[in-house]
């Protein structure tokens, strides 16, 4: 059967394109090098607005149903500040492993009528000369199957969906990994938590910050994200870092004394990603293959499912007139009206975090800043700010 889209990539943005673009009419493969459920470092929450998405949408149903409801953030910083910020009703968040949230959304394309083919390896892209062009045109993608062959997926449109380290937009010259800041994320999973809360945590340290997320099941996930100086100058193993930070955190210390590591825990980085464009003639990027900035303020699932359902729109609309030479800036535009604002203010925290100086200071005055940190809280949420 042809096909008409190409998604390379079955995480939240590779699937809600495909959906989207299902739902839409077209015949759609969505490919992935993973089988399913799968493990996956994140942070594992919905912001509200990410949530409200995957509600407009109609797939949130199946997801509430694994999930935790998350009121709010608290924050706290160097020398004992600390802020709650509450979601103003009816917003929350969702918490929820990523393998779960991953698996609803797939069996979600599979019922709109994808094609989804687990194991496939993405090892480039296929390109071909188009009169009129400057460059040879994107009509698909080399792939290694789970027999090993070598084959290639061709379509009109590809939608590179295929993560931080995306084979396609790396092989381009689309992406790369700035020389700084170089951050590496370490999580696990821990049970016997004590003193969890309807409320998900981000404890700011001077260079570093660990994220708490009560999940369903009696789990909790940790997230430590540290510069990769740290981690070259203090050689200690990943499940020793995780372990160190925590039991040398006054907030965490005592709540943690009789919690156990699920399993090892899982390394991630370098984490930012920059793009200088959004696709090429025939290619979009979405997800974390179109740019990520920083995991501290919950919005890479955000990002990744409306980044998703932009490329399917725009995707959708290039099928339809049968032109899809305009179709990567007409991505690049929406993505800017979308998220320009957020992606100035999340540099702007990352380069905050990143100051050992500035965190301190902050601290210390926490009583007098909680109005603008509750403010940043719902901001990043999506959210208005509730009353103090």
């Amino acid at each position: 059967m042809a096909t008409d889209v190409v998604v390379a990539g079955a995480g939240p943005a590779g699937t809600v394109a495909a959906i989207v673009l299902a739902r839409a009419g077209a015949r759609v493969r969505l490919v992935d090098r993973e089988t399913f459920p799968r493990p996956k470092l994140c942070g594992d929450t919905l912001n509200p607005g990410a949530l409200a998405t995957l509600r407009r949408l109609g797939l949130a149903a199946s997801i509430d149903v694994r999930a935790l409801r998350l009121e709010g953030m608290i924050l706290t910083g160097h020398g004992g500040a600390r802020v709650k910020g509450t979601y103003t009703s009816p917003h929350h968040g969702l918490a929820i492993r990523r393998s779960d949230l991953d698996a609803s959304l797939l069996q979600a394309a599979v019922r709109a009528g994808v094609t989804f083919d687990d194991r496939v390896s993405v090892t480039g892209v296929v390109r071909r000369d188009r009169p009129g062009l400057r460059e040879p045109a994107v009509v698909g993608v080399r792939v290694r199957s789970r027999s090993g062959l070598l084959d290639e997926l061709t379509a009109p449109i590809t939608i590179a969906a295929d993560g931080r380290r995306s084979v396609v937009a790396f092989s381009l010259g689309l992406a790369r990994h700035p020389p700084r800041p170089r951050r590496y994320a370490i999580g696990a999973y821990f049970q016997d938590v004590d003193e969890l809360s309807s409320f998900g945590e981000m404890h700011v340290r001077a260079g570093y910050y660990l994220g708490v997320a009560p999940l369903p099941g009696g789990l909790t996930n940790v997230c430590l994200v540290l510069p990769q100086e740290r981690l070259a100058v203090v050689r200690l193993d990943a499940a020793a870092w995780l372990r160190h930070a925590i039991t040398a955190d006054p907030f965490l210390r005592d709540r943690f004394a009789r919690a156990s590591m699920v399993a090892e825990p899982v390394v991630l980085g370098p984490l930012a990603v920059e793009v200088r464009r959004a696709g090429l003639h025939g290619l979009l990027l979405a997800g974390d293959a179109a740019g990520f900035i920083d995991p501290m303020t919950g919005d890479g699932l955000r990002f990744a499912i409306r980044g998703g359902e932009l490329a399917g729109r725009v995707a959708a609309s290039a099928l339809e007139t049968g032109d899809a030479g305009g179709a990567e800036t007409r991505l690049a535009r929406w993505r800017s009206r979308e998220f320009s604002r957020k992606w100035t203010f999340n540099r702007g925290l990352r380069r905050l975090v990143g100051s050992a100086v500035a965190i301190r200071a902050l601290s210390a005055s926490a009583d007098l800043v909680a109005p603008l940190l509750r403010q940043t809280i719902a901001f990043a949420g999506d959210v208005p700010a509730a009353p103090a």
